[in-house]
């Protein structure tokens, strides 16, 4: 797949973008998904620009179409794959030098894979953030019966607000410096391990989107409440790594995600952002004020009956992104543009009724957009890639490669 930045910005004109679509994949049936290579490079240039020189390393679960993640693994500035579960990341590894998994894992199957392959061990680190999780580890295989097993540490980068509470996801409960200092030194000292990285995702900086539609004075909240976040982090951030580079060497800081990439980019303890979303631009990412990724991933569905002449119903439709039940999780009709849902049904497993639809008959197809990136790719077992006008190929997502990981 060739990923050169295009010329021309066709998606900034909708009324060009989706037709052109429409007829180079007029010859394939729906459901169908696509994806525009001159949109993926441009969204893959732009990451790079955002990131001023930071290296980024793939996030796999935003994409889940392993061609894409080594095509964009080929475009320099990109090194590396973070990955979901270790079987995925075995899996990937196979051909990938340098995969982080980015949650702990209780996957003996694969933790027995892992400890038996050097290959493997060299490749793949395991997130790790209490001392349970190597211990479970060695239940499996003890060491001096495996292989020795990269370790990366990581920081809770959630932000206690005295105004809001808690704001960020709860992941790790290595919070403080010395909670940090603690689980290094317990690592260093075991034996069959090495701590060779740290990872601290901030959410509420990197997921949130700073101008939510029709909500000035929210956007408003989150540009206050990220900038609160991000100077907390920074300082203690910065605090950690220190600390942890006195007791060994690390190979990297990752931190950051596709909404994050210019703040997190400016901490200078961090050598690499973990980023995905941003490469397929999915609608959630309409809501940002300070980028904004061309829609490079779309799906198709056609238009099977008319329960009145101002009605038309799609045939499936529901893929609802994962998240807190809301509007928001709704996959979006973008073209023809002003159609939308039925209150009472909005999108269904089986047929979506949209509104606003008079100059749709039987066979039309609309083009919808996902709330979130790799999430798609479980509803799809390839992806036609479009270029130039024309479909090149037929990429499988990973349930195309029989795999389904999570």
């Amino acid at each position: 797949m060739n990923l050169t930045v295009p010329a021309s910005e066709p998606w900034l004109e909708p009324a060009r973008y989706w037709p052109a679509l429409t007829a180079a994949t007029e010859a394939l049936d729906t459901p169908f998904g696509i994806i525009s290579a001159g949109a993926l490079a441009w969204n893959a240039h732009d990451m790079l620009r955002r990131s001023n020189g930071t290296t980024i390393r793939v996030a796999s679960k935003s994409v889940r179409v392993r061609g894409v993640i080594d095509a964009v693994l080929s475009i320099p500035g990109y090194h590396g794959v973070l990955a979901y579960t270790l079987a995925e990341g075995l899996w990937l590894a196979e051909t990938i030098d340098d995969v982080v998994i980015g949650y702990p894992t209780v996957d003996r199957a694969s933790i027995a894979a892992l400890g038996q392959s050097s290959i493997l061990a060299s490749r793949v680190t395991i997130m790790i953030d209490t001392i349970e999780q190597l211990d479970l580890v060695d239940a499996v295989l003890p060491p001096g019966q495996r292989e020795n097993i990269r370790v990366c540490l990581e920081l809770d980068a959630a932000w206690a607000s005295r105004v809001l509470g808690h704001v960020g996801v709860f992941r790790s409960p290595v919070r403080t410096v010395e909670q940090a200092i603690d689980l290094a030194r317990a690592i260093v000292a075991r034996a069959g391990f090495t701590l060779v990285g740290m990872m601290a995702y901030e959410s509420q900086i990197a997921g949130v989107i700073n101008r939510p539609r029709g909500k000035p004075m929210l956007g408003h909240t989150v540009d206050w409440m990220q900038k609160n976040s991000r100077d907390e982090l920074s300082e203690r951030r910065g605090q950690v790594v220190l600390a942890l580079r006195d007791l060994t060497e690390l190979e990297f800081v990752n931190g950051g995600g596709t909404g994050s990439l210019e703040s997190t980019a400016s901490d200078p303890a961090v050598t690499e952002i973990a980023a995905g979303s941003g490469l397929f631009g999915p609608h959630l990412f309409d809501g940002y004020g300070h980028f904004q990724p061309a829609p490079a991933a779309a799906f198709a569905l056609s238009v099977v009956r008319k329960p009145t002449p101002e009605m038309a119903t799609l045939l499936g439709g529901g893929w609802i992104a994962s998240g807190p039940p809301a509007a928001d999780r709704l996959p979006r009709a973008v073209w023809p543009e002003g159609l939308g849902f039925v209150a009472r049904e909005m999108a269904g497993e089986v047929q979506t009724p949209l509104t606003g639809a008079a100059a749709l008959a039987v066979g039309d197809r609309v083009w919808m957009r996902h709330t979130k990136a790799g999430e798609v790719s479980e509803h799809l077992t390839e992806f036609a890639i479009v270029d130039e006008g024309r479909v090149t190929e037929m990429m499988p997502t990973y349930r195309g490669e029989g795999k389904a990981f999570l």
